[in-house]
């Protein structure tokens, strides 16, 4: 009998015309068919996972602690991937929702600092344990943008840090993920976000646009590398052999959102 057909990733995207980008592209070529949903204009999420291979929780310009009802519920909803123990991947917005829902804080910097653009990147001691289970370095610079850092959620292992934002990666359990950055941008998405939101760019600690593209042919050869191989250990954290493994205790403490 041949193998059997990949099952969908849900994808959640938080704009009209937002993009799942190189992480959409990388599914697909795993042959995982796309589930796009956005919950912020009425599309309803799954009950359960059990016909998806894993979630993941694009970023936006909202904020993890608006009071609007679909923030809420969209939060809330995490919880149907982690009591299912599939693959749940947040970026950016979906890694503070993550990091929310777990009781982990959201806030801005204390001195207004936004980061736009590449910043350097460091890996915690069981963030290169992590690297070698995936069998890719992390790479030194990768893409931001957002003005809110989040907690290490209670549970969580933190895998990598940051300069002015300490929480840049963590884990909860063997399948679930959230990055403060952005691994998914194209070229064109860079593109289009320094230009409709080229006013953000004169935020302090934002960088000029014409450093986010050097940055991009400086950094993403590495972003990319990295991405790949993490997207396999991620889908592979899924299997029920997987799952049915006992979680580690964590390894890294959490520094506090700022």
């Amino acid at each position: 009998m041949g193998a059997a057909t990949p099952l969908p990733v849900l994808i959640v995207l938080h704009q009209e015309h937002s993009t799942p980008g190189r992480v959409g592209r990388l599914l697909v070529e795993r042959g995982h068919p796309l589930d796009i949903r956005r919950p912020r204009f009425g599309d309803p999420l799954p009950q359960t996972l059990a016909l998806h291979a894993g979630a993941v929780v694009f970023g936006g310009p909202m904020s993890a602690n608006d009071p609007d009802d679909w923030v809420k519920r969209e939060i809330d909803w995490i919880g149907v991937a982690l009591d299912e123990k599939k693959p749940l991947l947040g970026l950016c917005l979906g890694a503070q929702m993550l990091a929310k829902h777990l009781g982990g804080r959201i806030d801005p910097h204390p001195s207004g600092l936004a980061e736009i653009g590449y910043y350097p990147l460091k890996p915690t001691a069981t963030g290169r344990r992590f690297a070698s289970e995936t069998g890719a370095p992390w790479p030194s610079h990768v893409y931001q943008w957002h003005r809110e850092g989040l907690d290490c959620p209670p549970g969580g292992e933190l895998l990598a840090e940051g300069a002015d934002f300490p929480n840049q990666a963590f884990r909860v359990g063997p399948a679930a993920f959230g990055l403060q950055f952005h691994p998914e941008v194209t070229h064109a998405m860079i593109y289009r976000w320094t230009t409709r939101a080229s006013e953000r760019l004169g935020l302090p600690g934002a960088q000029a646009a014409h450093l986010h593209h050097r940055g991009r042919f400086m950094y993403d050869p590495d972003v990319a590398l990295w991405l790949d191989a993490f997207l396999d250990h991620w889908l592979a954290a899924g299997t029920p052999q997987a799952r049915s493994q006992p979680v580690a205790e964590p390894g890294s403490a959490c520094a506090p959102a700022i």
